[in-house]
């Protein structure tokens, strides 16, 4: 791989490949502000530094712990400020957990329900389907 040197960045392709974040993704997160503008070359090429390459890495994280856009960003902004605490990250933290429990519990209310449903069918060679008269069922 590519290494960096003063004079020479991160091209975009590079950040996805060592980050795993789709090139396209990289360009939004910029276009909200979570990714600062990276220096572009005389071409006009992004050049993104290591700080940018680890701030990704963050991002990308932050989102496969389910993390929201702006939970990430408030998490950026504390530090990007530097005046955060440990005891402010983690009650960010602790807000989190309590909405994928939430999550946890409507998503184990929608399995009990489909496998009702599933246990009604008899998966026979008729168009008569108890899932199907369930869906359609006037709440």
């Amino acid at each position: 791989m590519p290494e960096v040197t003063k004079t020479r960045g991160y091209a975009i392709g590079e950040m996805s490949r060592r980050t795993g974040v789709n090139i396209e993704t990289i360009r939004y997160y910029e276009r909200i502000k979570l990714m600062p503008k990276p220096d572009r070359t005389s071409g006009g090429n992004r050049q993104y530094n290591h700080d940018q390459l680890k701030r990704l890495s963050f991002i990308k994280t932050s989102r496969e712990l389910g993390f929201s856009i702006d939970e990430i960003r408030e998490l950026l902004e504390m530090v990007d400020r530097q005046d955060f605490t440990c005891g402010e990250v983690h009650g960010l933290t602790i807000g989190h957990l309590a909405s994928v429990r939430e999550k946890i519990k409507g998503l184990r209310k929608l399995e009990k329900a489909l496998v009702g449903m599933a246990a009604e069918c008899s998966q026979g060679d008729v168009p008569d389907c108890p899932i199907l008269e369930t869906l359609f069922e006037a709440r």
